[in-house]
């Protein structure tokens, strides 16, 4: 195989069309030629991203859609167009084929459409996702180890929603919003815990007596209540579509792609995957030193072993 340093290499300018065309056949068999890309004619635009456009487009779809598309957010996140709610995006939006941006970030605060929803345990907590769980905390005894072992059973979860929008911050009055539809199909840890509490079971004599006979007795009640906050910021990650050319929806992709609600602001989210990926880089490091060394000590007290013997 031909070294790389071996090969020459020409940028695509006169200089190497003067060389070509004085040499035999008006052929360089094999060199290396750098410039810029430029299309020949009409570029392809990109599907899913506006205004990206190239020679090449490679498009792919995954034989298991979640994975693949949890990998992509992951990885890609900072290509994803991100938006406010506001005037510039209902222009874009406007201006674009088929009044639609296939993938894109738009963050906001939550806005209810019509009535919030009020907080069963904390006065004045509003919100337009409401997640309501109990559970029940029981005692079974494990005659195999010979103590009780404490489990939690009959898990009942209530969800509650009202139509919400996302609208720009700051905004006194919210003319444009975007339109959040089909949340409980989002992925994402969006819900914020506003209560959550223990209630013990009282127990009487007779209770108890039951209890050791059959190997089984209650605990305690847990509740536990969580929100999608009235105020709250959120970036959603979905299908946008625009409506009557002024309502602004966001939806789950129909190319199969993850639809997710993170909190916060989009910003605030780059700045925690980071953040997340620096801390592992920094671990994995460290993982990697501290196996050296022990790899070494090892080798090196083998090696001193031997000597003596």
């Amino acid at each position: 195989m031909t070294r790389m340093k071996e090969i020459p290499n020409f940028q695509a300018d006169h200089h190497l069309l003067r060389i070509l065309n004085a040499s035999s056949n008006k052929r360089l068999h094999y060199v290396a030629v750098e410039g810029l890309v430029q299309a020949i004619g009409e570029p392809i635009s990109s599907q899913f991203v506006p205004r990206r456009h190239g020679v090449i487009q490679k498009i792919t779809k995954c034989a298991h859609p979640k994975s693949c598309c949890e990998f992509d957010l992951s990885s890609t996140f900072q290509e994803i167009p991100n938006f406010q709610a506001d005037h510039h995006l209902l222009r874009i939006l406007n201006a674009s084929s088929n009044k639609r941006l296939h993938y894109v970030a738009v963050e906001g605060l939550v806005q209810a459409i019509g009535e919030p929803i009020s907080s069963q345990f904390v006065p004045r907590r509003h919100g337009v996702i409401q997640k309501i769980t109990v559970h029940e905390h029981w005692k079974y005894w494990n005659s195999a180890l010979k103590t009780w072992v404490s489990k939690k059973v009959n898990k009942q979860q209530t969800t509650n929603t009202v139509p919400f929008s996302l609208v720009q911050p700051g905004a006194y009055i919210s003319e444009v919003s975007v339109r959040v539809d089909s949340p409980l199909e989002a992925s994402g840890d969006y819900l914020e815990q506003v209560h959550k509490r223990l209630r013990q079971a009282k127990e009487g004599l007779m209770d108890a007596v039951v209890g050791e006979l059959s190997g089984e007795k209650p605990v305690a009640l847990e509740e536990r209540e969580e929100l999608l906050h009235v105020g709250s910021a959120l970036t959603a990650f979905g299908e946008l579509v625009l409506e009557q050319d002024k309502i602004m929806r966001l939806q789950p992709p129909k190319d199969g792609r993850s639809y997710v609600l993170i909190p916060g602001d989009y910003k605030s989210f780059i700045q925690r995957r980071e953040n997340s990926a620096n801390m592992w880089k920094g671990l994995t490091a460290l993982f990697g030193i501290t196996g050296f060394a022990l790899v070494a000590g090892f080798i090196h007290g083998a090696a001193n072993q031997d000597k003596k013997n």
